[in-house]
């Protein structure tokens, strides 16, 4: 069956000499790996330059449920990104985001305010012209948001704990191991203050931001009971180093 959809890239990886397989998530049918040919010229139907971490594509497919990787017909550019692909910050970070997004959509189902999420933080990080060391911090907390688990700020006091498996600040120092002390406390709830638009007024030290990363990416750890390695973690924290 045929379907037209918009798509977002998450990575692609070798399938043999000829083939390559690509992972997005699609709008209208959630996460979907693509058989596509290394054909190279402009005559063809699915460029293989369309494929970059985060790029946002319009597919036309052929889509059967029996199959684990499905057929591309045709893909084309639907929103250029110039910024974001010649830039190597923000190349970075897409990556980051994308290997962070393929292993937490593989068993979702099509989720349009996901996708919506997804593609408006794109569009944002394109148009950025400085001041983007926190919007993968930011995206991460956003992104708790659409998969259940987004924090609950409204009882914190300064001095209090975070409470990882709960989601909420509390008072005492829970009896779980997974918290965050009533310092890292203060900037996670920073960290929660923020959105694309008010992030640039938010700085934080070098070991602040890569001790946040590893606590958001506990956080996601627990409420998803499985998060495997996110290999491009180190490339950003040198990036940001």
């Amino acid at each position: 069956m045929l379907h037209k959809t918009r798509a977002i890239v998450l990575y692609n990886v070798n399938y043999n000499d000829t083939y390559t397989i690509v992972h997005v998530f699609t709008e209208a049918l959630g996460p979907v790996s693509y058989l596509t040919a290394k054909t190279k010229g402009k005559t063809t139907r699915v460029p293989k330059s369309l494929f970059h971490p985060l790029s946002v594509v319009e597919l036309e497919v052929e889509h059967q449920n029996v199959r684990e990787i499905q057929r591309l017909k045709e893909a084309r550019q639907h929103i250029a990104l110039p910024s974001i692909r010649n830039h190597p910050v923000k190349s970075t970070i897409c990556i980051f985001l994308a290997e962070l997004l393929g292993k937490i959509t593989v068993d979702k189902q099509s989720d349009q305010r996901l996708f919506d999420f997804i593609l408006q933080s794109v569009e944002v990080l394109e148009m950025m012209e400085k001041d983007y060391a926190n919007f993968h911090l930011v995206f991460m907390i956003g992104l708790s948001r659409y998969l259940g688990f987004y924090p609950d700020s409204s009882g914190y006091r300064p001095g209090m704990y975070f409470d990882l498996q709960n989601g909420v600040f509390v008072a005492y120092r829970p009896a779980s191991v997974h918290f965050l002390n009533p310092d890292e406390s203060q900037v996670f709830f920073n960290l929660l203050r923020m959105n694309y638009e008010n992030m640039a007024l938010f700085s934080f030290s070098r070991h602040e931001r890569k001790d946040i990363i590893y606590r958001i990416l506990e956080y996601y750890r627990i409420h998803l009971n499985r998060l495997p390695e996110i290999k491009s973690l180190e490339i950003l924290h040198e990036v940001f180093g």
